[in-house]
C-alpha cells in the first residue's frame, strides 16, 4: 500500500514520488491521466502541475532514462519503484533548469521516504556519477534506437518503414512539449477580439489555421479570459482541420460517430446550423461532450448526444441517412504521443492489426448510412499507414462506388497526402499528426 505523503516541507521529494508512482502504474498498464488522478484532488494547483510535468516528461523520455539507469546501475534495483524515481530525477537533470545538486539531494530523500533509508547511498551514487559522466553515458546508449529516440523498437521499425526519409524527424517531434492550442468559438467572438483580449491580460499568443490560437506560455485554460463565457476550446491545430474538411452547411443532417470529448462536435456546430447526432460508447466520455456543449453555449442547438456503438447501427439508427458523417475512429494515437506519452509504452505491436480491423468494420457499418451525394470524413490520430492509407485503400477496393478525395493542405503545412505530420516549434503550425480521407458517395 502506498504511504500517505505530507507536502509540508517536502514538496519536491513528494512530487518526485507521486510522479514515479504514476510512471510505474503506466508501465503496469494504466493510462497516465487515471494514474495521476488518484492524487490530484489532494494537491494544490502548483504542486499538481509540477507532478504532471515530471510524470509526462519522464514518460516522454522513458526509453532514454531507463537505458541510463541500466547503464549506471551494476545491480538490480530491488524495489520496482526505484528505477522510476531515478528516471524522474534524470529527467529533471536533462530537461529542466532545476539546480543539479538540489535535484540529486531531493531524489535521495525521496528514495528514503518512498522505498527505504538504505537506498539513499545507491541513488546518490547513481545520480552523481551521471553528472560526472553524462556525455559518455549518453554516447554509450545512443547506438540503441529505443534508447536514443525513446520509443519501443517495434514502433521505430514501423515508422521507419512507413516514412523512410523522415522517420527520425517524426520520432523527435513526438518527444517535444506540445503547445497550448485553442480554437475560437466564432459564434461567441472573433479571433481578433480574443487575441486582443489575451494581449490586454499580458498573455502572448499567435494565430494558427482558420480559428486557432497558440498560447506561447502554456497555463491553466480555466484562468484564461473568456473561458467561462465559451469563447474558446482546447484543440490542436491538426484536429481543427476536420470541420472544414467535412464541409457542413445549414440544414444538413450530420453524424459524429465517435464524438467524445467533443472538440470536433462543437466545431461543427460553431460553423453551421445542423441536426447533429453525437455518438460515443463510453457514457463518462460522452458526458464531456455535453459539458463542452453547455460551456460553449451550444446546448440549445439541434445536437443530440447518445451512448451507442457506432459500428452497430442496428442498435441506434432511425433509418434516415446522413448528409455528412465524421468517422474519427479509435486508433493507436501514434500521431499524438507528444500529448499522450503513455501511449508509447501502453500500445503493443499486435494492437495495430486489431485496430485496423476495427476501423475497417466501422467504415463498413457507417457507409450505408450516408446519403447519395454525401461525404464521409475518415480521421485517425495515427501515423501508421496500416490504420490510414491502407485501410482507406482496402475500403475503396471493396466499394468501387466510393470516391476517395485526398485533402489539400497549404504547402507550408507539414503533410504527406492526407497525413498531417507532427511538427515542432520551428513551424508556425506546430501540429499533431492526424490523417484525413474524404470519401464521396456518388449521387
Amino acid at each position: 500500500m502506498q504511504s500517505v505523503i505530507s507536502f509540508s516541507g517536502t514538496v519536491v521529494q513528494s512530487s518526485q514520488i507521486l510522479a514515479a508512482r504514476a510512471v510505474q502504474q503506466v508501465l503496469r498498464g494504466a493510462a497516465l491521466p487515471a494514474a495521476l488522478a488518484e492524487n490530484d484532488g489532494a494537491l494544490t494547483p502548483a504542486v499538481r502541475g509540477f507532478v504532471h510535468e515530471l510524470a509526462y516528461g519522464t514518460l516522454r523520455h522513458w526509453g532514454t532514462l531507463h537505458a541510463l539507469f541500466q547503464a549506471l546501475s551494476a545491480r538490480p534495483a530491488g524495489d520496482p519503484l526505484l528505477p522510476s524515481l531515478v528516471a524522474v530525477a534524470l529527467y529533471q537533470l536533462l530537461h529542466t533548469r532545476q539546480p543539479p545538486f538540489a535535484v540529486v539531494d531531493q531524489a535521495v530523500q525521496a528514495a528514503a521516504m518512498a522505498v527505504h533509508p538504505s537506498t539513499k547511498g545507491f541513488v546518490n551514487a547513481l545520480l552523481r556519477r551521471f553528472l560526472r559522466e553524462k556525455e559518455v553515458l549518453l554516447a554509450r546508449i545512443a547506438d540503441d534506437p529505443a534508447a536514443r529516440y525513446s520509443y519501443p523498437a517495434w514502433w521505430i521499425a514501423r515508422l521507419r518503414a512507413d516514412y523512410p526519409e523522415t522517420w527520425q524527424t517524426l520520432l523527435e517531434a513526438g518527444n517535444v512539449r506540445p503547445p497550448l492550442t485553442l480554437r475560437v468559438n466564432r459564434r461567441k467572438t472573433t479571433r481578433a477580439v480574443f487575441l486582443e483580449t489575451l494581449r490586454g491580460a499580458g498573455i502572448a499568443a499567435t494565430a494558427v489555421g482558420d480559428d486557432g490560437v497558440i498560447v506561447e506560455s502554456p497555463q491553466a485554460v480555466t484562468a484564461l479570459p473568456g473561458f467561462d463565457d465559451g469563447w474558446f476550446s482546447v484543440q490542436d491545430a491538426a484536429a481543427q482541420r476536420a470541420a472544414a474538411l467535412l464541409d457542413v452547411h445549414d440544414g444538413m443532417r450530420v453524424l459524429d460517430a465517435c464524438a467524445a470529448p467533443g472538440g470536433k462536435t462543437t466545431h461543427i456546430l460553431e460553423q453551421a446550423t445542423v441536426s447533429l447526432l453525437a455518438l460515443d460508447s463510453d457514457m463518462m466520455r460522452l458526458s464531456r461532450v455535453e459539458e463542452n456543449l453547455k460551456r460553449l453555449r451550444l446546448d440549445g442547438s439541434q445536437a443530440v448526444c447518445r451512448q451507442a456503438d457506432a459500428a452497430r447501427p442496428g442498435t441506434w439508427w432511425d433509418g434516415q441517412p446522413f448528409d455528412r458523417i465524421l468517422a474519427d475512429v479509435p486508433c493507436s494515437a501514434s500521431g499524438v504521443v507528444r500529448r499522450h506519452p503513455d501511449v508509447k509504452w501502453l500500445r503493443r505491436q499486435s494492437d495495430i492489426a486489431a485496430l485496423a480491423r476495427a476501423q475497417a468494420a466501422m467504415l463498413e457499418a457507417l457507409w450505408p448510412l450516408l446519403v447519395a451525394g454525401g461525404k464521409l470524413l475518415y480521421v485517425t490520430c495515427s501515423l501508421f499507414r496500416a490504420e490510414n492509407e491502407e485501410t482507406v485503400a482496402a475500403f475503396c477496393a471493396r466499394h468501387l462506388e466510393a470516391l476517395h478525395e485526398v485533402p489539400t493542405f497549404a504547402a507550408d503545412i507539414p503533410h504527406r497526402g492526407g497525413q498531417l505530420l507532427p511538427s515542432g516549434t520551428t513551424t508556425g503550425h506546430n501540429q499533431d499528426g492526424l490523417y484525413y480521407a474524404i470519401l464521396h458517395k456518388p449521387a
